[in-house]
């Protein structure tokens, strides 16, 4: 059973920064695409962030360019997104998916996790 289980959410001030994790289980982890969505209330899930199986390449919404880094650590099963220079708008849930094709698209991904909460106050 494949298992993707996020952490690291919280509350922070505008101009702050977070780290989240999401730990894989239940698949080969070396052989898909990870990717970070975020949804705020009232709002369709959005793409944030991929990287490649290989860690190799990675892609960004324009919305969080510059100021998130995606990364993954193959040997732990484990993504990480650096998130720096948080604003308000940044606040939603945020959830890392798996898929086997290194793509911003949701259709593109097979494996979701739950999601965990960033709050940015102003």
């Amino acid at each position: 059973q494949v298992q993707l289980v996020e952490s690291g959410g919280g509350l922070v001030q505008a101009g702050g920064s977070l780290t989240l994790s999401c730990a894989a289980s239940g698949l080969t982890f070396s052989s898909y695409a990870m990717g970070w969505f975020r949804q705020a209330p009232g709002k369709e899930r959005e793409f944030v962030a991929t990287i490649s199986r290989s860690g190799g390449s990675t892609n960004y919404a324009d919305s969080v360019k510059g100021r998130f880094t995606i990364s993954r650590g193959n040997a732990k099963n484990t993504i990480y997104l650096q998130m720096n220079s948080l604003k308000p708008e940044d606040t939603a849930v945020y959830s890392c998916a798996a898929g086997e094709n290194y793509a911003y698209t949701r259709s593109a991904y097979s494996y979701w996790g739950q999601g965990t909460q960033v709050t940015v106050s102003s």
